[in-house]
């Protein structure tokens, strides 16, 4: 269960910050909807990650690696943002030192 609620707060926290992005600096109003919404729901999902016994290193390594990596690949995909081979390898870095950590806590 842990897992599917971390899943669920990366997700919430990802939807947020490209929904920050389309606002165009809150110029959108709507948009303020689902980032207070997005932001909100995914502390609120860490807070029940953590209070479930999960390591705060590893919740929120996983967060910050998986939530870097999906806004870079969707802001690609839904904003032409660049995504070029320097940033997939600092991806790729992030997220192996991220596995580090979740092997080096067992």
């Amino acid at each position: 269960m842990p897992w599917l609620l971390l899943s669920g707060a990366i997700a919430l926290e990802t939807v947020a910050t490209l929904s920050m992005k389309a606002s165009h600096g809150f110029s959108r109003k709507a948009w303020i909807i689902p980032v207070a919404v997005g932001y909100a729901g995914a502390f609120t999902l860490l807070g029940a990650v953590l209070a479930g016994g999960m390591a705060v290193g590893v919740a929120y390594g996983i967060w910050a690696a998986v939530g870097v990596a999906l806004t870079a690949i969707f802001g690609r995909i839904i904003f032409k943002d660049p995504l070029t081979w320097p940033i997939a390898f600092g991806i790729a870095l992030i997220i192996g030192g991220v596995l580090l950590i979740e092997l080096g806590g067992h």
